[in-house]
């Protein structure tokens, strides 16, 4: 290949790739690199023109291409192009000779200023699709093969837990848009679509989330600036259930403000398009086919067919009893019905082939069944709805008695036609504009779904209503609910089928609410509407998700017996109840007995309630209407519910135990710990729980915020399921919240309250102080909870936690829950400690220093208390110290000890002077020994006692004293005492 050659090679097809082919051109001739040759001269048919790079002016050259290099000689010279912004309208195209605009020729089309990707048989040039890797910790998910696959008419998502991106790049001269349709049934897929510019912006989060789309293709349409613009369609599969979700479907891409197209595209095959200047290819009719760039469709051998857009006929298969359905004409003047029997449109079977049925006679006559509940038959044989005011059971009106009410709503049992308010249709993913507009059929007793034109297609029933209205007896409050619908189906299956319910605003925006996989018994199903907004209810029956265009399982079926709906405005009614009467006016209609008042049987007259009930949301008629309250709870002002005003008084083990919870009442959110699917990703539950409280207490909330209708759920406490933030990057990720408690039931320090039953083993304690246990229930029921739902908080005093959301699942259920229905729960926190009081603290007395002492409370430790009456302020008080009761006992001791010694010596003084007596008697006596003399006088004579004290108190020197006391006793036993006479000598009595 010459180097003139290389030069000249094709561009890249991306105005960003390109480069000025002039300003090489010319530098590689002056720098004399250019090989000469001889080369035969360029025709028409050996080049292409293209367009330069635009400058900062808007300006750009046209300039030949050699379509093969190195092949001719002699290309046009460089001319100058139109401006940057020129475009074609649509069904044109730029014309690089004249350089003016051409329609496209019949067979082709074009957007003008656009592209479009309608034809999926591989991933068209500039789209590029690759699987994101989980790298989540410990666990790492290899995604390199979770890409967007080309089905044909559309791409179709991953369906693993993966993300996976689809993304094209494109850049505009000026202004434009891109607009596509996708298909988005599974919401465990999240599926979004953003656009980043070349500074890499993305649009805003809130805009990129998609709409979910149960029963048709959506369109979605986002404006583009001007310059490089990269498109992202970005999926990520999360399913906690063995089943693959369904994926994203994508079709029919449209980008337009690229400025111009230089060709226009062929319709594809099984579309055409018959005139000139055509935007669009139109798809073939059913049994009709066409190649690519068809100006016509040709119609199929008649031994052959087609479905709708297709580009082969292929051969008619035997029709079997799977082929055509029965149904019932409406009943005539004398009550009969036929039987019919029909043809699946459009009809792809061949009657004349081998081994085909013949399609059944129709006409055989049936007994009409009777109108439904509420109507009446006419002289026409159509059923009409009975007045205002009337009732019956589907035969003949009769007015409600005086003192009752019609119980308003619409109960359908009897499937002679289709309710003037439901509506059946057919949604194929393939294709939404199918001739099949009836996808269940009425058939008596029941209806059933018929068979589609594919086993993939969607069998929808839609029923709706204009409102609710509640009746006079029963007043909106925060427990009634508006409405209930009730019916009763069964499904039977050889496949992957299921079984839509659905419910909403309308059918566009309905939610699915259950559903049913595989066979199903006869069995009931009831929804509680809460919102006046829930209009429209919908089921939708698919045989299986897989694509066939074979019938594989036209047989099998989802039936409905009956729909029961109530409380609906303009409905009709079967049946009267009693009401109450406003006394004041003769004949007056019903009226709602006052708030906390039942209706008395017999009378209608109202009468109150006994102190802390609530009444039945249901018709509130006899005592039994009255419903207590729970322990420790409260009957709100409207009687309708039991509150706790979050204060608690009990009795435990002789103690009187106060509590306060409300700094506990504030919404509180709590997560389970984290949990992985079976491909590795991470989501965790996350819980909302509002406590307690009165009237205006707030309430626990729970969101959807998967796609852009957003669902939303109160009460009590509440579950959602947490993506983490690897999945959006911008914001944490909700989904399928439902309501775990919606009623307070009671709050007890009992394990077990209405059937209720918090185990302790679950929640070992380690406290002599009692749990604290809020019961709570849910009435909506599912498949696995019959009773609906219930939870039970358990509240435990620990003064160490400071933090408000320490709750935690018993260690056997992690998520908080065994079976899925009966939710338990452990709250530490120091607001669950009782209210503190005197018997928690005491008084440590100080020293008396300086005539001052201190009295100083304190907790007693541990502390298990918190709030209540708070610790005395310290007391001063006057005292005396201890050196002034030392000195005062000195004192004391020391008078005591004089006292005693003075006592002493007066008793020692005595006991002398008795001795003195005594020795002076002896010396009396005379010579017998042991004859004393007689006693004239037991008395001391006058005199005596001052001649002994003379005598006793002669002094006699400190060693004669101590000489007399020391002599022995005489041989007569008697000791010496020493006497005096009167002259005063001393004698000696022995």
């Amino acid at each position: 290949m010459s180097f003139t050659a290389m030069l000249l090679k094709p561009l890249t097809a991306s105005p960003r790739g390109r480069r000025s082919v002039f300003t090489v051109f010319f530098g590689l001739l002056l720098a004399g690199q250019l090989e000469p040759r001889e080369l035969p001269s360029c025709k028409e048919s050996d080049y292409h023109f293209e367009y330069t790079d635009c400058d900062v002016l808007g300006s750009r050259w046209r300039v030949a291409i050699p379509n093969k290099p190195d092949t001719c000689t002699g290309l046009p010279d460089p001319v100058k192009g139109t401006h940057c912004t020129f475009s074609c309208k649509e069904g044109e195209y730029l014309d690089m000779k004249t350089q003016e605009c051409q329609k496209c020729a019949a067979g082709t089309y074009s957007l003008g200023t656009g592209v479009a990707f309608d034809e999926w048989d591989s991933l068209p040039a500039g789209f590029i699709s690759h699987g994101i890797n989980m790298d989540l910790g410990d666990m790492y998910t290899n995604c390199t093969n979770s890409t967007w696959t080309p089905k044909g008419d559309y791409i179709a998502s991953n369906t693993d837990e993966c993300s996976s991106t689809l993304s094209y790049a494109v850049s505009l001269k000026q202004p434009g848009s891109v607009s596509f349709q996708y298909f988005y049934p599974d919401t465990n897929i999240f599926f979004e679509f953003y656009v980043q510019n070349d500074q890499c912006q993305s649009t805003d989060f809130q805009s990129r989330l998609m709409k979910s789309s149960e029963s048709d293709w959506d369109s979605h349409y986002v404006q583009l600036n001007s310059g490089n613009n990269v498109l992202f369609w970005r999926t990520t599969g999360f399913s906690l259930s063995n089943n693959a979700p369904k994926p994203v479907l994508l079709k029919n891409i449209a980008i337009s403000g690229v400025a111009y197209t230089s060709e226009c595209f062929h319709c594809k095959p099984g579309t055409y398009s018959a005139e000139p200047g055509a935007a669009r290819c139109a798809p073939c009719p059913a049994n009709t086919y066409s190649n690519k760039g068809a100006t016509a469709c040709q119609d199929c051998d008649k031994e052959k067919y087609s479905g709708i857009g297709s580009g082969t006929c292929q051969q008619r298969p035997p029709c079997t009893a799977n082929d055509y359905f029965y149904t019932h004409t409406p009943c005539d003047s004398t009550g009969q019905t036929q039987l019919m029997f029909k043809w699946i449109e459009p009809k792809f079977c061949s009657e004349t082939a081998e081994g085909a049925v013949k399609l059944p006679a129709s006409g055989e006559k049936q007994t009409c069944p009777p109108c439904n509940p509420g109507f009446f038959s006419s002289n026409t044989s159509v059923c009409k709805p009975c007045p205002k005011g009337s009732y019956s059971n589907g035969t003949e009106c009769s007015k409600c008695p005086v003192g009752t009410e019609p119980v308003v709503g619409f109960e359908y049992k009897w499937w002679n036609r289709m309710p003037s308010n439901m509506r059946s249709s057919v949604y194929s993913r393939e294709y939404s504009d199918s001739q099949r507009s009836t996808g269940w059929e009425v058939a008596g007793e029941y209806i059933y779904t018929t068979p589609g034109d594919l086993d993939s297609d969607y069998m929808m029933l839609t029923l709706t209503v204009p409102g609710y209205s509640l009746s006079y007896s029963v007043e909106k409050n925060e427990r009634a609910e508006f409405s209930t619908i009730t019916f009763v189906f069964e499904t039977k299956c050889t496949a992957d089928c299921r079984l839509y319910f659905m419910a909403g605003l309308n059918e566009r925006n309905n939610a699915v609410v259950e559903s049913w996989s595989g066979t199903n018994g006869k069995q009931s199903y009831s929804y509680l509407i809460k919102s006046n907004l829930t209009v429209s209810f919908t089921w939708g029956f698919q045989r299986t998700e897989a694509y066939t265009t074979e019938r594989q399982y036209s047989s099998d079926f989802a039936k409905i017996y009956s729909i029961h709906i109530t409380n609906v405005i303009d409905g009709v009614a079967s049946e009267c109840r009693q009401c109450a009467l406003d006394s004041s006016h003769k004949d007056s209609a019903c009226v709602p007995c006052p708030s906390g008042h039942y209706m008395l049987k017999g009378t209608g007259m109202c009468k109150s309630c006994p102190p802390n009930t609530f009444i039945r949301p249901e018709q509130p008629v006899g005592e039994e209407a009255c419903i207590p309250c729970g322990p420790n709870t409260s009957s709100n002002k409207a009687r309708s519910a039991c509150v706790s005003d979050c204060t608690l008084a009990v009795q435990y083990k002789g103690e009187a135990l106060r509590y306060d919870f409300s700094p506990l009442a504030n919404v509180t959110h709590f997560e389970s710990s984290p949990r992985f699917t079976s491909k590795g990703l991470r989501y965790i539950h996350q819980f909302s729980l509002g406590l307690c409280g009165t009237e205006g207490r707030a309430l626990a909330s729970c969101v959807d915020n998967v796609t852009d209708t957003t669902k939303e759920v109160n009460g009590y406490v509440c579950q959602s399921i947490i993506m983490p933030s690897e999945v959006r990057g911008q914001s944490v990720v909700s989904s399928q919240p439902f309501i775990i408690g919606s009623t307070l039931i009671g709050v007890t320090t009992e394990s077990t309250l209405d059937h209720i039953s918090s185990s302790e083993s679950s929640f070992p304690a380690d406290s002599y102080l009692p749990d604290v246990i809020f019961f709570y229930r849910a009435r909506e029921t599912t498949q696995a909870c019959k009773n609906g739902r219930s939870t039970s908080i358990r509240l435990r005093c620990d003064p160490t936690a400071t933090a408000m959301d320490q709750l935690t699942a018993p260690s056997k259920c992690s998520e908080g829950t065994c079976d899925g229905c009966s939710f338990h729960f452990l709250w530490r926190s120091q607001h669950a400690c009782p209210l503190c009081s005197e018997r928690n603290y005491k008084e440590i007395v100080s020293a008396c220093t300086e005539g001052i002492q201190r009295t100083t409370y304190v907790w007693q430790q541990p502390l298990r208390c918190t709030g209540g009456v708070p610790l005395p302020a310290p007391l001063i008080s006057a005292c005396v110290t201890l050196d002034f009761w030392l000195k005062f006992g000195a004192s004391i001791g020391t008078l005591a000890a004089v006292l005693l010694i003075a006592i002493s010596c007066y008793f020692w003084k005595r006991t002398r002077k008795l001795e003195y007596k005594y020795s002076k008697l002896m010396m009396n006596t005379g010579d017998k020994e042991c004859d004393l003399p007689a006693a004239d006088s037991c008395a001391i004579m006058e005199g005596e006692d001052a001649e002994d004290d003379l005598i006793y108190l002669t002094k006699k020197s400190f060693f004669t004293k101590i000489k007399s006391f020391s002599r022995e006793r005489t041989s007569d036993g008697f000791d010496s005492v020493p006497l005096k006479s009167s002259s005063g000598m001393e004698m000696e009595m022995n």
